[in-house]
């Protein structure tokens, strides 16, 4: 008779889930492929998508100074979404762990609301927002703070705000997950030996709470720096990213293959990013993951 081992090490495991990898190869990595295909077809003015191959779109948007400033406009709006998410989140979620219930649930269920109301119209309400006529500015004219309204909307501030809003929930969630694990006796510890709470917090709790900022921060920043419906909605037609300058290509000038190959160098940029992160601070940090 087979042993448990025998079937752990045997087909069983692939069988079980082969229904799911089978879901995941058909819904993302068959169209990731297609993408991939069509990305290097040769593109003519008049007579679109051709059967040949070349590798000019990618020569195109590696030598183009306009879409190197696509890119490089992107990176920094991911890092300046990710930096603000890790400034607000984790001391949202400090507090929010040391709270009582029901004010904790309740407080928790505000913080992951923006995750429950459709990116479309989140991004519409801080349109609102951010007016030249809306309250934020209307809210400083009347504090009379500023005399005229202060353009956010069309801005890099005003994308970085609206995606900084969306995004820290998913911050709040990868160091509330570490948070649930870290024994509060520890800082108990620290206290008694006469250390400060800036102490405790810098030699306990921070470097437990590490690899969850750490997956927050790798979550943030592919979100942001592939995001496509709060920039074209607050950045506009001026304020270009790469996510709408693909859609510009494939819907605007019909040019797929080149809007495919500006998809896949970001996809390329964003798991290369990620990764060089995900390793270098799994280095220096390899205390603490072990």
């Amino acid at each position: 008779m087979a042993t448990l081992d025998d079937a752990r090490g045997g087909a069983a495991p692939w069988l079980l889930s082969a229904p799911a990898l089978l879901l995941f190869a058909a819904m993302l990595l068959v169209p990731l492929l297609l993408t991939l295909v069509l990305s290097f077809h040769v593109f003519r003015d008049m007579a679109g998508v051709q059967p040949g191959y070349t590798l000019h779109n990618y020569l195109q948007v590696v030598t183009d100074p306009y879409y190197g400033t696509i890119f490089l406009r992107t990176g920094v709006l991911a890092f300046a979404v990710t930096a603000l998410s890790i400034v607000l989140g984790v001391p949202e979620t400090i507090v929010l762990a040391r709270m009582r219930r029901p004010w904790q649930s309740i407080c928790l269920l505000i913080v992951l609301g923006p995750l429950l109301i459709s990116v479309v119209v989140r991004t519409l309400g801080w349109q609102i927002l951010l007016g030249n006529n809306g309250v934020i500015n209307s809210a400083l004219q009347a504090l009379g703070i500023t005399d005229e309204p202060i353009r956010f909307v069309f801005t890099m501030t005003g994308v970085v705000v609206a995606l900084t809003h969306v995004l820290v929930p998913f911050m709040v969630m990868s160091v509330w997950a570490t948070l649930q694990k870290l024994d509060p006796q520890m800082e108990w510890a620290g206290r008694s030996l006469g250390a400060s709470p800036l102490r405790v917090f810098r030699r306990v709790v921070l470097p437990q709470i590490l690899p969850g900022v750490l997956s927050g921060s790798i979550i943030v920043f592919a979100l942001s720096a592939s995001a496509f419906a709060t920039p074209a909605l607050i950045g506009g037609r001026r304020l270009k990213v790469v996510a709408t300058a693909a859609y510009d290509e494939f819907l605007g000038t019909l040019n797929w293959p080149l809007g495919a190959s500006i998809a896949v160098l970001l996809l390329i940029a964003n798991v290369a990013i990620v990764m060089g992160c995900s390793r270098l601070a799994e280095r220096r940090f390899k205390h603490v993951f072990d």
